[in-house]
């Protein structure tokens, strides 16, 4: 039985960390995708614009 209280735990946490890979998987994209994109792009202005840089071309600058 030493065999089973050695290989558990081991076993425990790569059912775990699979089923959390899974979860982050299936949480890319979908509907809040944009609202989320749209969230980054403004952080990054406001760091942009508090750092005196200007927006790159490819992001507009109020967004």
């Amino acid at each position: 039985m030493d065999y089973v209280a050695a290989l558990l735990p081991p076993v425990v946490m790569a059912v775990f960390f699979t089923a959390l890979v899974v979860t982050i998987v299936k949480s890319q994209g979908g509907p809040n995708k944009a609202k989320e994109d749209a969230a980054v792009d403004a952080a990054i202005a406001r760091a942009e614009a508090a750092a005196g840089r200007p927006a790159p071309s490819d992001r507009p600058a109020g967004a």
